[in-house]
């Protein structure tokens, strides 16, 4: 699992600290006037079911490069400066952080959209498998959600995604 400090994208099973990672991003780039995150947190709902907790599994390799080359996308359709996704993989309880996105540009309105852009692509698009433990028992189902909207928004085809 990468975890290498300049990496533009990390798959991991630790958690990670919000300050240290823009720090990181920031770091030697005078042209920053904005810095964009999101950190996504394990729920404990999920399709109005109760989620004890949750074991997220990927392709190691396969997933890395999807998630760089939607960086790679972002970095062609906004003028930012830089791009950094952590995503968690292994087991994890309700409040968890899992995914953190952190864009930097000059100014706000690329830092926004870029990073809206890539957390809408990792939601739909990510290759990631997520079993969750249920009063029902525990159910594996595909960890990407299908949200033709998000994609049209971005002029992404459902169909060629």
């Amino acid at each position: 699992m990468s975890s290498r400090p300049n990496a533009r994208v990390s798959i991991q099973t630790g958690d990670f600290d919000l300050s240290t990672e823009v720090a990181r991003l920031r770091a030697d780039h005078k042209g920053v006037g904005a810095v964009c995150s999101f950190v996504g947190t394990v729920r404990d709902r999920n399709d109005g079911q109760p989620v004890s907790a949750m074991e997220l599994e990927h392709y190691p390799g396969m997933t890395e490069k999807a998630i760089e080359a939607m960086i790679d996308e972002a970095l062609r359709r906004f003028d930012i400066l830089g791009a950094r996704v952590i995503h968690r993989v292994g087991p994890l309880q309700p409040l968890d952080q899992i995914v953190l996105v952190v864009v930097t540009s000059a100014h706000r309105g690329q830092s926004f959209q870029a990073c809206e852009f890539l957390m809408d692509y990792l939601k739909t698009q990510a290759p990631f498998w997520k079993k969750e433990q249920t009063p029902e028992g525990a159910r594996w189902v595909d960890a990407r959600v299908s949200d033709d909207a998000a994609l049209a928004r971005w002029g992404i085809s459902a169909s060629n995604a």
